[in-house]
């Protein structure tokens, strides 16, 4: 199982147990903990986002050998890009 997919899964164990567990103080500590998890989960899901997007990029451009950065590039200016505008 890669880190990825450990993070999911442990976010998935975490939300299920806070939605059995009556003590307040531990549903707390179990969302606290799911959170942290999403956000080491976030660079794995941003990657894919941008490995996805240069595929495309690359494709619309018909499939030129040797320009992998090229397209890398500008899919994390154009992912970034819209994180910025979601987060202003």
């Amino acid at each position: 199982m890669d880190e990825r997919a450990k993070l999911e899964h442990q976010i998935e164990l975490a939300t299920k147990a806070a939605a059995y567990i009556r003590d307040e103080s531990t549903v707390s500590r179990l969302r606290r903990f799911a959170n942290e998890l999403r956000q080491r989960l976030f660079p794995f899901t941003r990657d894919q986002q941008i490995k996805m997007r240069a595929h495309e990029l690359w494709e619309h451009a018909g499939r030129p050998a040797g320009r992998d950065l090229d397209f890398w590039l500008e899919a994390e200016r154009e992912i970034r890009g819209r994180s910025d505008e979601t987060s202003a």
